[in-house]
């Protein structure tokens, strides 16, 4: 079967991923109808559901859901994707097809370009569709060009439409939130009318993330058809979800949010941010290891690397650092396990605390008289990466930079500058700006050899004015997000070593935009391990384990004030890129003897958890444990990490019946040395022993054995 297919005398188009179709024509009208998207079609087959009778629609309806890329106009009553206001007033876009294209950008990749143009206007409008061989996940995005001679006003421009099949019922799935309490998933079902997610902070938000799941409401971890898509933009944006009464559902979704508008001159030209939609059968836990493996394969710079221990040393130090504090921390580090030592807030210029110093991107030389190459030096002496957090895109009213370009930031004239964290946003879609950015950043990794970032942003947009650009102020919500963009690839070309973590206050930005130029993400600055199993449930349901970083920090937590055991911290942390900001300086010896050991664990099980198939065996809740299972490709050997908050006496204790498993395998346990048989762990589970009391968990590393049992099904031994 062709990846990609053409049937001209019907207009169907046919594109096929391993073991998904997406089909849409062009119809009558020259507009892109959407056909169908599940299961596997030939062409025969999308054509004949392209001859399916459409039922008869009242003259109140107006067009149904089902356009590739809903425009505001004509009898279109639903949520515009595209929404364009012409030089003489006229808001609607009427499809003239003029061409198409099919592309091969890669090996094993392949791309479909529908070209359009309105039918009086000269607006371009490009449907660009790809797929890759190796991941049913397809790439949508939308180009819109200007070639008339007067200007286009751009009110919506969404990347793409997707349109599902009927079914008597919908449900949603998505995640909700605020700081310190991101990703929490929701799975409800689909209202009537239209349900709109959305961020207009600036950033991807803590409160919401741009993705969707939707199923027919019988969907479960491991059985179902869920459809999915999710949104590769690190600014504000919307994505809306519609339900009609006739059993259709539907969503839209691109950058930006209701209000702003983006002039389109003569000759200018707009890409929107990729729109990646997935069609799986298998349920949310398919369609998780799916967006996983896309995620490795298609959007990270550096799938394949193991991500290195960390340790921060915020909480242990505040804004009090300096070099003599911070040798000494990075010792016991050192000692713990830690492979990449990186220094937080309070290096530079007048930062003593939040209020100032934000700016001014020089080490304090009464804090490190010798600059930070005495410091990154010894790091390197100990075997450690050195790294260092910085917030490029902040600037406290309290700094030399702010005092001497008081107009770098996002103002209104004549209008407050709201002041939030004492900080102000910079306005990063200024060129100026973002080469003052660039220019001491690549200066500091380059001077320093500092092998990582940790890119912080600490608050959202107000005033999102630019006084300098009155006539296209609103290109700043866009602008903004590509110049940081543009910072972050030019920073990597330069130093091929460095790696970044991107954070906004904990998850405000984490999508797949950030994803495919940062190396991990940091997911909640709430570092309590009991909420971190919440907020990992959520964060886990769309990102790679691989981009999680998780740490284990001191009791009583700082957010919540709960003390739970090392070990339940260690394990909670160890579902993820494991990461160490305790005091180090206030541990006892016995604790820091059972972090090390905790710390070597993980190294010995650290591939399973970022490079193998996550399965959720069981959700977090108040009783009962939760259960994440981590399994190599190849099913040779796989992680169980349990966790139990507080047992309740009488309530059950179910086995774990673990997936993925070699079927035809016996499975030793690494730690005590029983031996499984796979059928017996999949049918009828595993009760890991887990120590009495509040906060007990447990990890078990079972490894196959070699030669697998003939035929199968053998019991355990």
């Amino acid at each position: 079967m062709s990846v990609i297919a053409f049937a001209p005398d019907a207009g169907v188009w046919l594109l096929s991923t391993p073991r998904t179709s997406y089909a849409l024509r062009i119809d009558a009208t020259g507009a892109p109808c959407h056909l169908a998207w599940g299961p596997l079609l030939t062409l025969d087959e999308a054509q004949e559901v392209a001859t399916a009778p459409a039922p008869p629609v009242s003259s109140f309806e107006g067009r149904p859901v089902g356009d590739e890329l809903p425009v505001d106009g004509g009898t279109m009553y639903g949520p515009p994707s595209l929404q364009v206001r012409f030089a003489d007033g006229t808001r609607a876009f009427e499809w003239q097809p003029t061409g198409h294209r099919v592309l091969e950008p890669a090996p094993g990749s392949a791309e479909l370009v529908l070209e359009f143009r309105d039918r009086v206007h000269l607006l371009r409008v490009a449907l660009h569709y790809r797929v890759h061989g190796d991941s049913d996940v397809i790439e949508r995005w939308t180009v819109l060009r200007n070639d008339g001679d007067a200007p286009v006003t751009l009110q919506r421009a969404d990347s793409a439409a997707w349109t599902l099949p009927f079914r008597d019922g919908y449900r949603l799935s998505h995640v909700t939130g605020q700081w310190s309490s991101e990703t929490q998933l929701r799975r409800e079902t689909l209202p009537f009318g239209e349900t709109v997610l959305t961020s207009r902070r600036g950033i991807t938000s803590h409160h919401a993330n741009p993705w969707v799941m939707l199923d027919a409401g019988d969907a479960t971890e491991s059985h179902g058809q869920v459809w999915s898509a999710a949104l590769a933009w690190s600014g504000s944006w919307r994505i809306t979800v519609q339900r009609t009464p006739d059993g259709r559902a539907g969503f839209t979704g691109g950058a930006g949010h209701e209000g702003p508008s983006l002039p389109l001159g003569p000759g200018e030209e707009y890409t929107t941010p990729v729109h990646a939609g997935l069609y799986c059968e298998g349920g949310f836990g398919a369609a998780s290891r799916e967006w996983h493996a896309y995620t490795l394969a298609q959007v990270l710079p550096h799938p394949r690397e193991i991500r290195p221990v960390l340790y921060n040393s915020w909480e242990a130090t505040g804004f009090d650092v300096d070099e003599a504090g911070q040798k000494a921390l990075a010792a016991r580090a050192a000692a713990l396990g830690a492979e990449l030592y990186v220094m937080d807030d309070g290096w530079f210029g007048a930062r003593r605390s939040a209020e100032a110093g934000l700016g001014d991107w020089t080490p304090d030389p009464d804090r490190f008289p010798g600059g930070l190459s005495p410091l990154v030096e010894e790091v390197h002496r100990l075997g450690m990466r050195f790294g260092l957090w910085v917030e490029p895109e902040m600037v406290n009213p309290d700094s030399d930079l702010y005092r001497e370009h008081p107009d770098w930031v996002l103002h209104f004239p004549d209008r407050t500058r709201t002041e939030l964290r004492s900080q102000l946003v910079l306005n990063f879609a200024r060129r100026d700006v973002a080469e003052w950015a660039y220019g001491w950043l690549t200066r500091l990794v380059g001077d320093h050899g500092i092998d990582f970032l940790k890119w912080d942003m600490n608050r959202a947009f107000s005033e999102a004015g630019w006084p300098d650009r009155a006539d296209r102020a609103d290109e700043v919500w866009t602008t903004y997000v590509h110049h940081v963009y543009d910072v972050i690839d030019r920073l990597r070309v330069d130093h091929p070593r460095l790696r970044i973590e991107a954070c906004s206050g904990g998850g405000g930005r984490v999508d797949l935009g950030m994803m495919s130029r940062t190396d991990q993400a940091w997911p909640s600055d709430n570092t309590d391990a009991a909420d971190r199993l919440a907020i990992q449930h959520g964060y886990g349901q769309l990102y790679p384990a691989r981009t999680m970083a998780a740490w284990v920090t001191d009791v009583p937590n700082q957010f919540t004030g709960r003390s739970v055991p090392l070990r339940f911290r260690f394990h909670v942390a160890t579902a993820g890129v494991l990461g160490i900001g305790g005091d180090l300086s206030r541990w006892s010896d016995a604790e820091l003897a059972e972090g090390a050991g905790l710390v070597a664990e993980y190294k010995r099980v650290r591939h399973l958890v970022q490079h193998g198939e996550l399965h959720r065996l069981r959700a977090p809740g108040e009783h009962g444990p939760a259960a994440t299972q981590y399994v190599a490709a190849d099913g040779s050997e796989t992680l169980l990490l349990v966790w139990q908050r507080t047992p309740r006496h009488g309530s059950p204790s179910p086995a774990l019946r673990l997936a993925g498993l070699d079927p035809a395998a016996r499975y030793r346990d690494a730690r005590t040395g029983t031996v499984h048989s796979a059928t017996v762990l999949r049918e009828y589970g595993i009760r890991p022993e887990l120590p009495p009391g509040d906060w007990a968990s447990a990890a078990v590393h079972l490894i196959r054995v070699v030669p697998p049992i003939e035929g199968g099904g053998a019991a355990g031994g």
